[in-house]
């Protein structure tokens, strides 16, 4: 009931504060991500005008520009050019991952807020950089995770934290698809997605990042002890410089995570499973969760619950980012999108590719 009274209170006061906003100016940097369509293809809402692109590419934005029906006018083939030029509030990053530390780096100095696509960056060395700019100038540096939207997520994090299950023994998170080449991205996508310098590598980035994310979440930013993660390259045909397969395996005090991100799986998933003393949870997609509750040795209970999507602002990553640089948001601290939560994410993220070219366990500190 409290928790229900304080969501509520929330959303009151979002939509309150956010109607006396104007809406937020979003410039673009970078057209060459395959989740870009999620801005481009926004139905219209207040929160957000959509001012500038920077994309050097003209090719690919005249081809989204037809298909999504943004003029040409508001492409820029620098980012200083489409800065000066419209003048953003904040930007959101829809290049390759290496480019987010020189996204920050113009943005940041001019007081200019940032959204990257996850992962944060494509090392721990960079998102130390780009933490540090953000903490100096004083500036928002959000990440977006697809499983953030996830309201089954949310509800299990939740029931956990009530004891519906009694406390976390392991968690195991499961992302990924057939990998990039078999589902079809764009050529622009997979130039980058498949190279180790500008991706930091391949499945173990693309989707340890949100198993690393959400552990950070559950566990309210503690660290794992050890990190110890295992690569292969299954498609050495369509993914010849990168891994595709990768097993990571965290230790924390009371609980261990297996995050299993692939571009080997034969459907697309993004699914999380979570075990206690005393039952289980299956976050299965977005809407659908299941409870089971140990009754014996071999017998349980077993209840799916099916969600909606997240209440406003949380459905959408780009009003999420509007409501918090506005300040009718303020995000749970480790929150998904929060900057504490990704430079721990990194951490992770760092020591699983450490672990996974010794072939040692990486302890952290």
């Amino acid at each position: 009931m409290k928790t229900a009274f304080v969501i509520i209170i929330s959303m009151l006061l979002y939509v309150s504060l956010s109607a006396q906003e104007e809406p937020l100016k979003l410039g673009i940097a970078g057209l060459t991500h395959g989740h870009v369509g999620w801005i481009l293809g926004r139905e219209h809402k207040s929160d957000i005008n959509m001012v500038g692109i920077y994309e050097k590419n003209r090719e690919l934005a005249q081809k989204l520009s037809e298909q999504y029906g943004f003029s040409m006018d508001i492409v820029y083939n620098s980012m200083d050019e489409m800065l000066k030029a419209a003048k953003p509030d904040a930007v959101a990053a829809f290049g390759n991952i290496k480019d987010h530390l020189s996204v920050v780096e113009a943005c940041a100095s001019k007081g200019v807020h940032v959204m990257v696509e996850k992962p944060l960056a494509v090392s721990l060395e960079d998102a130390k950089k780009m933490e540090a700019l953000a903490n100096k100038h004083g500036i928002h540096l959000l990440t977006n995770y697809e499983t953030s939207w996830y309201e089954t997520n949310f509800k299990a994090k939740s029931l956990m934290e009530e004891g519906k299950i009694g406390g976390l023994r392991k968690a195991i998170i499961r992302d990924g698809h057939k990998g990039p080449k078999k589902i079809g991205v764009s050529k622009e996508f997979l130039e980058w997605l498949t190279d180790p310098d500008l991706n930091g590598g391949g499945a173990i980035m693309d989707f340890g990042c949100y198993g690393a994310n959400l552990m950070t979440w559950l566990m309210k930013g503690k660290k794992p002890n050890s990190v110890t993660a295992v690569t292969q390259q299954l498609q050495p045909e369509n993914n010849p410089n990168v891994d595709d397969d990768a097993t990571i395996i965290l230790t924390y005090d009371t609980a261990m995570a297996i995050l299993e991100p692939s571009w080997n799986w034969p459907i697309g998933r993004k699914d999380m499973e979570l075990y206690g003393e005393k039952g289980a949870l299956y976050s299965e997609n977005a809407n659908q969760l299941r409870i089971r509750l140990s009754t014996g040795y071999s017998s349980y209970t077993e209840e799916t619950l099916f969600f909606k999507d997240r209440p406003v602002p949380y459905d959408d990553p780009f009003s999420v980012l509007a409501a918090v640089i506005n300040g009718s948001l303020v995000l749970e601290r480790y929150g998904p999108y929060t900057l504490e939560n990704n430079m721990i994410a990194m951490e992770i993220l760092q020591a699983s590719v450490d672990s996974s070219k010794s072939g040692k366990t990486i302890h952290l500190e």
